[in-house]
């Protein structure tokens, strides 16, 4: 059975759900407004930059789970999915992994994002494996702290190979789309490498690689 890996934020849909999930606190009044605002946008262009320290970001990123009742942040999740993924959504993206599935791929999301924001977003794609930064619950709430690694850069690999132990599979014949520089460590490790709406640093590594380049955002909603 081959492998179909897919990034999720600007690969399998038109935005970062993390960024856009801080801006959503924000939006809500749950988080001090322009305090939260300006690190929520440092912390995404230290990313895309590639300077992003993703245990920083995290202890942010989470700190909002922490504050208050999962049923309230559950609850408040709904809405952020219809409002601001649900705009997002990518029917090439959905075309694509409707393909994968078609052929008999076994289909696998992996993203830096925590799972918090990203369990439902996999669900609207039809993927039922996940691989992302996992927040901590104790008694059913959330701690603000993480679990195991970060799938973030060297991270997402080693949440992989973890999880094709666990499902005794391999990387032959596998496929890894991303959108990001971030993830060039991975698009290595796979045999068919694919830049989608790449960034510039991904976009010319791509070119220098000869690794096929495409866009899913032609089409978007």
């Amino acid at each position: 059975m081959s492998l179909a890996i897919f990034d999720l934020d600007n690969t399998l849909i038109a935005g970062d759900s993390d960024y856009l999930w801080g801006q959503f606190l924000v939006k809500k009044g749950l988080v001090d407004g322009p305090r939260y605002e300006e690190a929520n946008k440092r912390f995404y262009e230290e990313y895309l930059s590639g300077t992003l320290d993703i245990y920083a970001f995290l202890e942010f990123s989470l700190k909002p789970l922490a504050e208050h009742p999962t049923k309230e942040l559950l609850r408040w999740r709904e809405q952020f999915i219809a409002q601001e993924i649900r705009p997002i959504l990518l029917p090439a993206a959905q075309a694509l992994v409707a393909k994968h599935r078609d052929r008999g791929d076994a289909l696998l999301i992996i993203t830096a994002t925590n799972r918090f924001v990203t369990e439902p977003i996999a669900r609207l794609l039809g993927v039922d494996e996940l691989l992302a930064s996992e927040p901590e619950t104790v008694n059913g709430r959330y701690t603000g702290g993480i679990v195991g690694i970060p799938t973030y850069r060297e991270g997402k690999i080693a949440a992989l190979e973890q999880w094709l132990g666990k499902h005794r599979l391999g990387l032959a014949e596998s496929w890894f789309y991303s959108d990001s520089h971030n993830d060039i460590p991975l698009l290595e490790r796979v045999t068919h490498p694919v830049a989608v709406d790449a960034d510039d640093a991904l976009a010319a590594y791509a070119r220098e690689k000869g690794w096929p380049q495409l866009s899913l955002r032609d089409t978007a909603r």
